[in-house]
Formats: C-alpha cells, sequence, structure tokens
C-alpha cells in the first residue's frame, strides 16, 4: 500500500471517530438538553459535567479519552510507525472538535487529547496529565489545566522524545495551540476574573 494512502485511511478513520460526541449521544439518550445552547456551547465533558452533573460529565470523559486510546492505540498496533499514531491522533481531535455528525461544532478536545498523549509517550504523556490535575485543584479551573497540560506536553516531547526531529515538534505544539485556541473565550474570562471555576452550575441558557 502507498504511503500516502495508508495516511489518508488512518487519517479519515480516526476522524470519523473522533467525530462522534459521547456528550450528544448521552443527552440524547437521557433526555437532556442540547448541549450546543447551553452553558458553554461545547460536547465535552466539562460542559456536560455542568450542565448534567457529575455522573455524565466522568462517562464523557472516559468516552472521548477512549475513543482517542482506540485511534491511537489501534493505528500503533497495526503499523508500528509512530507518523501513523501522530496522524491518528491528530485526526482525532480534530474530529473531536469539529466533528462531522454535528454540524463541525463540538468539544475542545482536552479529553481525547490526554487519550493521544497517553499511547504516545505514557511517560510524559502521564507527567503532563498530572500537572493539569494539580493545576486545576489549586486554581479550580479546568481550562487553565488543560492548557498548561497540552502546552507541558509539548516541551516535554521536544525535549526529550522528538529527537531534533521538526515533524514531530511541530505535531505537539499544533496539539497545543488546538487546545488555546478552542480555549480562547476562556482565555478572555480568566483575563476578566469571569472564569467558571470546577463545581459551578451552568445556566441553562447560553452564557
Amino acid at each position: 500500500m502507498p504511503t500516502w494512502l495508508l495516511y489518508t485511511i488512518i487519517a479519515v478513520a480516526s476522524y470519523c471517530l473522533g467525530s462522534i460526541s459521547v456528550g450528544i449521544l448521552l443527552s440524547r439518550y437521557h433526555g437532556g438538553p442540547d448541549l450546543h445552547t447551553v452553558g458553554s456551547g461545547s460536547t465535552g465533558a466539562s460542559n456536560v459535567l455542568r450542565t448534567m452533573g457529575t455522573k455524565m460529565g466522568v462517562i464523557t470523559l472516559l468516552g472521548d479519552f477512549l475513543k482517542a486510546v482506540i485511534a491511537c492505540g489501534v493505528t500503533q498496533l497495526i503499523t508500528h510507525d509512530r507518523t501513523c499514531v501522530m496522524i491518528a491522533g491528530l485526526a482525532c481531535v480534530i474530529g473531536h472538535n469539529w466533528p462531522i455528525y454535528h454540524g463541525f461544532a463540538g468539544g475542545k478536545g482536552v479529553s481525547s487529547s490526554c487519550g493521544v498523549m497517553l499511547v504516545f509517550s505514557p511517560l510524559y504523556g502521564g507527567i503532563s496529565i498530572l500537572a493539569a490535575i494539580a493545576v486545576i485543584a489549586l486554581t479550580r479551573f479546568i481550562s487553565l489545566g488543560s492548557m498548561v497540560m497540552l502546552v507541558l506536553f509539548a516541551i516535554l516531547v521536544t525535549i526529550f522524545v522528538a529527537d531534533g526531529s521538526f515533524l514531530v515538534i511541530a505535531w505537539a505544539f499544533l496539539l497545543a495551540a488546538i487546545c488555546i485556541w478552542r480555549h480562547r473565550s476562556n482565555i478572555q474570562r480568566l483575563i476578566a476574573g469571569k472564569e467558571r471555576k470546577i463545581g459551578q452550575k451552568e445556566k441553562t441558557s447560553q452564557s
């Protein structure tokens, strides 16, 4: 199989898997709200947590995490190729953020990025996730912890994993850039002192 075709198949399959919105499926099954019209408008775990409760938020987090683990893990098992895993991970995160099944309006890719990081580099992915947990525990800002996690992962990959590969470095910082871009409204609220802290419930109207 030509390399370009393999890359294309991996990218398309991973994007389609990433496009499955666990939050939307749960909300529809349990008669919950349209996640696009409540809270932050995101379909990810944070908005589900605030609008549908802890149980639904945790299930969403695990589901979004697992779809990335599956995309990257299966790719790793089949190809044993780092570039293929990177393509799978990036495509899955893009699918989560801009899902083809839901009008290209999804989550912010944090849970899926965790899955990508842990498959790509269990050690530095784990360190980055622990750092995010620490930041969230200290500040109660999920958004801040999420951005710190992806930026730290990019730095650690650059120093300890990339071996000077521009492709690997660019990939890691692209994941971080996507996370920061998706959190741009959170950044504005953080600066203004209006960011919602974990545990604060969302109102049922768009904020």
